[in-house]
C-alpha cells in the first residue's frame, strides 16, 4: 500500500503498521543488508553508537555520585543506533531534538565540549551554562536546543525547513509519546503541503514516561504520516536499517520513519525499567564479530570510553578550578 505523495513518484516498498504489530529487533528487515556496507562505514557507525553510550554511562555516573546535580536526559542509552544512522544518512542536515539529544548532537558532530560544560553549568557551555541537559545546542553544526515544551521541537524544526539555507535538510526526532501532540500531527500536515524538505523520525520504545502505547492510542504513527501524503516506514533500530531507510527518504522529503526501539534508561533522570526487551548496541557488536570485525569494535568501544572519560575529567577540573 502506497501512500498519496501529491504527484511525486509513490515508495511502493513502504510498511504501513497495524495496531497489532508486534514489537520485534527483527522488524523490517532487509537480509544481507549490513555486509553490503563498506567495512571502514560499519566502523564509522559504530563508533558513533561508542561515543554516544559512553557520554551517557559516564554522566549517569557522575550524577549518580552527586557531582552533577541538574536534571539529566538519558534514554540515548539504549537507542544510540537511529542517531547513529541518521548521522550517516543525513551529514550536515539541520538537527532538532529533544529529551533524546544528547546521541543526536554527538553523531551530528556537535562540540562534545560545549555539551559538557552546558551539564557541567559553565558559562562556556553550549548555552551558556543555563540551559543544561535538552537545551544542548551547537549552531555552528547546525544543532539546535530545545525549550523543554513536550514536542515542541517537531513545529520549530518545520520552521527551520522553511528556509534551511545551505544545509538544505531537517531531521527532527520525537518519540512515540510526544507524537500525540496535537502540534506535532499539525506540523506533518502542514510539512507535507508545503513539501518541506524535513525527515521526522519517531523513537517508538512503546512508552510515554511508563505508559504503553496500547493504554494510549489505537493509531500508528504511519498510518497517520501516510494519511497526510508522506511516505512513511515502520522499522526496527537496526543501524543499517535506520541509515538505508534514512538515505532513501532523504531524496523525497518531507518524510517519516516509525523506529521500533528501546531505552535502557529512562527519559528523565537516571533510573531504569529493567532488562530492555531486545539490545541494540550488544546485538550491533554481535553482529560486526559475525562479519569480522569483533576485535576492532571492541577496541573502538574501549577507546571511545576512556576518551570520554578524560574529557569529563578535564572539564570537571576547570569547573572546580584546578
Amino acid at each position: 500500500m502506497a501512500p498519496s505523495l501529491g504527484g511525486r513518484e509513490p515508495m511502493t516498498d513502504c510498511t504501513i503498521a497495524t495496531p497489532l504489530l508486534p514489537r520485534s529487533p527483527d522488524h523490517g528487515t532487509i537480509v544481507g543488508l549490513a555486509e553490503a556496507y563498506d567495512s571502514e562505514k560499519l566502523v564509522d557507525m559504530f563508533r558513533r553508537m561508542c561515543l554516544s553510550r559512553a557520554n551517557e554511562i559516564t554522566l549517569r555516573q557522575l550524577h549518580q555520585n552527586g557531582q552533577i546535580e541538574c536534571l539529566v536526559y538519558l534514554s540515548s542509552v539504549g537507542q544510540e543506533a537511529v542517531a547513529a544512522g541518521l548521522s550517516m544518512a543525513m551529514p550536515g542536515a539541520w538537527v532538532v531534538g529533544q529529551h533524546r539529544c544528547h546521541a543526536l548532537y554527538l553523531s551530528f558532530g556537535g562540540n562534545h565540549r560545549l555539551m559538557i560544560d552546558e551539564m557541567l553549568g559553565l558559562p562556556s557551555g553550549g548555552n551558556r551554562g543555563l540551559g543544561r541537559s535538552p537545551t544542548i545546542q551547537d549552531f555552528a553544526n547546525g544543532i539546535v536546543g530545545h525549550t523543554g515544551l513536550i514536542g515542541d521541537q517537531v513545529p520549530v524544526a518545520a520552521g527551520v525547513a522553511m528556509n534551511p539555507g545551505s544545509r538544505g535538510r531537517v531531521v527532527t526526532v520525537f518519540g512515540d509519546g510526544t507524537a500525540e501532540e496535537d502540534y506535532v500531527l499539525a506540523t506533518l500536515g502542514f510539512a507535507a503541503t508545503r513539501r518541506l524538505p524535513i525527515l521526522f523520525v519517531c523513537e517508538d520504545n512503546d512508552l510515554s514516561v511508563l505508559t504503553p502505547t496500547r493504554d494510549r492510542r489505537s493509531w500508528q504513527m504511519v498510518e497517520v504520516a501516510a494519511g497526510f501524503g508522506l511516505p512513511a516506514v515502520d522499522i526496527a533500530d537496526d543501524p543499517w536499517l535506520v541509515e538505508h531507510w534514512a538515505t532513501r527518504m532523504a531524496e523525497n522529503l518531507p518524510a517519516l520513519i516509525n523506529v521500533r526501539t528501546c531505552r535502557e534508561l529512562w527519559h528523565v533522570g537516571t533510573g531504569c525499567d529493567g532488562p530492555p526487551e531486545w539490545n541494540r548496541f550488544e546485538l550491533t557488536c554481535e553482529k560486526l564479530k559475525n562479519l569480522g570485525l569483533g576485535d576492532r569494535a571492541e577496541a573502538i568501544k574501549n577507546e571511545t570510553q576512556q576518551q570520554v572519560d578524560a574529557l569529563w575529567n578535564e572539564r570537571l577540573r576547570t569547573r572546580s578550578g584546578i
